[in-house]
């Protein structure tokens, strides 16, 4: 019985025994599992995003793909320096990608292209090079951060910054 089963075996095509395998009923569930498991990973865990623009380069390429983890924030608060999702007010379908540079109750301003929280310069590692930004001091509420991109060498006006709820925040980008 055993010799028969191995030659109805060898009577398949190799394609057939390297897709399928030896039992097509197991590789069918498994393959139902896959989908599945991936399904509910990139529909409710993870939001794909791709960085358009340079307002977060030299640290994300225009171009690039990320994921951001929507559940990142369930059991933790925001920090400062996270680069997180952000959705786009008008437009749900839009995420912007942001690092955090304020926190809630800390009065936030930027100086000669210096980000002081409460006063004290941060050290913002990821900045290579900055304009002279300046930004007066914002006292900010129990929910509220402030967000901004890497890239501090384009004009104030044209980076798009500013004060966040955490409501807006979808999740944390994963690398």
């Amino acid at each position: 019985m055993e010799n028969s089963n191995s030659a109805a075996e060898e009577t398949k095509p190799l394609w057939f025994r390297l897709v399928v395998g030896r039992n097509p009923r197991l590789t069918l569930v498994r393959l139902v599992v896959l989908v599945l498991t991936s399904f509910v990973m990139f529909k409710v865990v993870l939001a794909p995003i791709r960085v358009t623009g340079i307002s977060m380069q030299p640290t994300y390429r225009d171009g690039q793909i990320n994921f951001v983890n929507r559940f990142a924030y369930h059991s933790s608060s925001p920090r400062r320096g996270d680069v997180v999702g952000i959705r786009a007010a008008d437009q749900l379908q839009i995420l912007y990608l942001k690092r955090i540079i304020g926190l809630p109750g800390e009065t936030v301003s930027i100086r000669g292209g210096k980000v002081l929280a409460d006063g004290k310069t941060l050290e913002e590692p990821y900045i290579k090079d900055q304009k002279p930004w300046r930004i007066e001091a914002t006292k900010l509420q129990m929910d509220e951060y402030v967000v901004i991109g890497d890239n501090r060498t384009m004009e104030q006006e044209s980076h798009t910054f500013g004060k966040i709820r955490k409501s807006d925040i979808v999740g944390r980008i994963l690398w």
